[in-house]
């Protein structure tokens, strides 16, 4: 299992959303990937996004205003 990492720190809606799709589509099924990110539209839209499309979140955390949103790519 790999896992990549995703920076979208300074981005705003629909960004974070956006490069997280691209890089679920990068990995395989099984792998993690990262997001880093500071938008607080983040922490729903994200998780909500993955569950729609078949994968995994892992865990949602948030670590002095930067949300940590882990996802196992599930198809």
């Amino acid at each position: 299992m790999k896992e990549k990492s995703v920076d979208c720190i300074g981005m705003f809606c629909p960004m974070p959303l956006f490069l997280t799709r691209k890089a679920i589509e990068e990995v395989d099924v099984g792998d993690v990937i990262e997001v880093h990110a500071d938008d607080p539209s983040a922490r729903k839209d994200i998780p909500e996004w993955a569950e729609r499309a078949g994968h995994k979140v892992l865990s949602v955390e948030e670590d002095d205003g930067i949300f940590i949103i882990r996802i196992q790519r599930g198809v």
